[in-house]
């Protein structure tokens, strides 16, 4: 039997909401610790967890007791906190994007090898089981090889509530690092190959949230194959009608509550940052919630093979073949985001590498930082020569 691996969590907001369903009751973890800026949060969330709340970053990370770290924090503290936690022996999970530039996320996968620690960067939607599912049909050659994926996704991203930093580019903000990690990591899961160019547009359309708010991108693999991405963070139209009307965090979602997100910024604009931590555990109605219907997923895929064409859904791949079509179900969730916890576990316990591991998160994050380079640019970027010129 897998012994528990202890985990300290630190940063108790947004991101460790959306994670904690998979945490709560995980035979393989045991919350053993928590940080936050907010001391009475992280002594209220260790009270209602049985864990220590502990005052500084420095003070949970000298605990034996820790033996791992979920770091839910803002992108910019990603890569010191990392690097702390490798030096002072502890595994690490770190939310996406991995950091804010190549050079940090270089200096983190380092640290974590030169301390024989385990690295793993998510929750992204590349460990989604309709993903996952994709990617294995791929794999497998069953409808020949893949050929071409096209990503798309319209969502209301600029207008939830953000910290000043999270509208700030230079600080990791805006829709590239923050959404474009997702599509990115999709779209790499599913075809497999390297990234050999990226060719991509920003666009930042409201000089009242003043950051790239989308983006259209054509990623070229080896082989040929070529992926399109376009996200939009503006509030109009909804992709997740492409979807079945279920939201990224796989729940059913109501049409007619179009433009909520707008008209409650609107009616929070003078406490903003209030608005952005009742999203957080500092919200006295923190409780994990009603468990979703479906799988999250990160907008429309469609994965063009020699034989056949995939659609991945929120519940599974509907299969668009030469002579029929048919749906590939999956079971739906018990908690959101196993995925994630199960391959973290596995690899600090060193019963299998992680798919998703340092390597992985850096060369995600290389292709976003060739997005916001090559529309400077206005030419494609190798983002492998991005790493290159940092390793030497």
């Amino acid at each position: 039997m897998v012994e528990p691996v202890k985990l300290g969590i630190v940063g108790l907001g947004r991101g460790l909401m959306l994670t904690l369903p998979a945490l709560v009751d995980n035979p393989w973890v045991t919350i053993s610790g928590a940080y936050d800026l907010q001391v009475d949060v992280a002594k209220l969330f260790a009270f209602e967890h049985s864990a220590r709340a502990f005052e500084t970053y420095e003070d949970l990370l000298a605990d034996p007791g820790i033996e791992a770290v979920y770091l839910a924090t803002p992108h910019q503290l990603h890569a010191e906190q990392t690097i702390a936690a490798a030096r002072a022996g502890k595994h690490v999970l770190v939310e996406k994007p991995m950091a804010i530039s190549v050079e940090e996320c270089v200096a983190m996968v380092e640290a974590c090898a030169a301390a024989n620690v385990t690295l793993v960067v998510g929750p992204s939607h590349g460990f989604d089981a309709p993903v996952q599912l994709a990617a294995d049909i791929v794999a497998s050659g069953r409808f020949g090889s893949v050929r071409m994926v096209t990503a798309l996704n319209f969502t209301d991203f600029m207008y939830r509530p953000r910290r000043p930093e999270e509208l700030d580019v230079s600080k990791g903000g805006g829709v590239v690092y923050s959404q474009a990690a997702h599509q990115i990591d999709v779209v790499r899961r599913i075809i497999g190959k390297p990234v050999v160019s990226v060719h991509g547009i920003t666009g930042n359309w409201d000089a009242s949230r003043r950051s790239d708010g989308a983006y259209t991108a054509l990623l070229t693999f080896s082989d040929g194959v070529a992926a399109s991405l376009t996200y939009s963070g503006y509030a109009h139209y909804d992709s997740d009608e492409l979807v079945g009307w279920i939201s990224e965090l796989g729940h059913k979602k109501d049409p007619a509550r179009y433009g909520d997100t707008r008209s409650k910024l609107a009616a929070q604009a003078q406490d903003e940052a209030s608005a952005k931590q009742q999203r957080g555990y500092a919200s006295r109605n923190h409780d994990i919630g009603e468990m979703p219907s479906h799988h999250e997923h990160f907008g429309f895929i469609l994965v063009s093979c020699d034989k056949a064409d995939l659609k991945v859904l929120p519940g599974g791949v509907h299969i668009y073949g030469d002579k029929a079509n048919f749906f590939a179900p999956l079971i739906p969730p018990v908690r959101p985001r196993v995925e994630v916890i199960d391959e973290f576990v596995s690899a600090a316990r060193g019963h299998r590498p992680p798919h998703h591991d340092g390597e992985w998160g850096l060369e995600t994050l290389a292709c976003c930082s060739a997005i916001l380079l090559s529309n400077q640019r206005g030419a494609p970027v190798n983002p492998r020569t991005l790493i290159d010129q940092i390793k030497g």
